[in-house]
């Protein structure tokens, strides 16, 4: 190495169809030198399973895993957070280029940004580069627009209190319902919403739901809610 440090990109797969990886994030993982990948088990994850569907070579690259748990405890977040940037130093410094793969976009409620923010801190060269965003996926699948004219759209993390964002006008998109589902499904029908939802979007799996009578009560991590304001409601 000849000591210059190499540059971190966080790059958006898409929801979940590997038809929607973009030309510049195909383009980047194939000229990686290490392909970084959320969790502890990189070949597990769902955004390295996107991406090796539409990069033929991905089991060429070397992986390194950055954890990533699933809870809100500052605590554990913050270990995590320190760890991972601790690992992807290290790469760095021996002058490499690596991509972490990063599920929608990465600028939207991504994990990727809290170890992208240390490292670009720390001096190094990062790029963002973005994906398709997982709601305007589910609305292409639903095959309506989000927002028409001047209806304003609110992007809301649905594992929070979501009763006075349910409250706003125009369209509310409702992500990460999933372990909230049961009681976003219940405000939902108390406040009289019309409500769509797609669970895994773009994979395998996927589900639709037209209805929030249709909702279940329980429901995967990749749940994506849209909640249309009603037009004419009854007097």
């Amino acid at each position: 190495m000849d000591g210059k440090k190499g540059k971190l990109y966080g790059v958006g797969v898409g929801p979940g169809d590997p038809e929607l990886l973009t030309l510049k994030a195909l383009r980047l993982i194939g000229e990686a030198d290490i392909i970084a990948v959320p969790g502890e088990n990189p070949r597990e994850s769902v955004a390295y399973k996107i991406a090796a569907k539409a990069y033929e070579r991905m089991d060429e690259k070397a992986l390194i895993a950055i954890p990533m748990p699933m809870t809100k405890e500052k605590e554990i977040l913050e270990m995590a957070h320190r760890e991972g940037t601790r690992r992807l130093q290290e790469k760095l410094d021996e002058g490499n280029t690596v991509v972490f793969l990063t599920l929608g976009d990465p600028t939207v409620y991504s994990t990727y940004l809290y170890v992208h923010k240390r490292i670009d801190e720390l001096g190094y060269e990062t790029e963002i580069v973005s994906g398709i965003p997982s709601f305007c996926a589910v609305s292409a699948k639903l095959n309506m627009g989000l927002v028409e004219k001047a209806e304003p759209l609110h992007v809301i993390p649905a594992s929070y209190q979501v009763e006075d964002a349910l409250k706003l006008p125009g369209t509310k998109v409702l992500m990460k319902a999933g372990r909230k589902i049961r009681s976003v499904r219940e405000k939902l029908l108390e406040l009289d919403e019309d409500g769509m939802m797609i669970e895994n979007c773009g994979m395998p799996d996927e589900k639709i739901y037209r209805t929030v009578e249709e909702i279940p009560d329980t429901a995967g991590y990749y749940s994506l809610i849209i909640v249309k304001e009603k037009k004419h409601r009854e007097s």
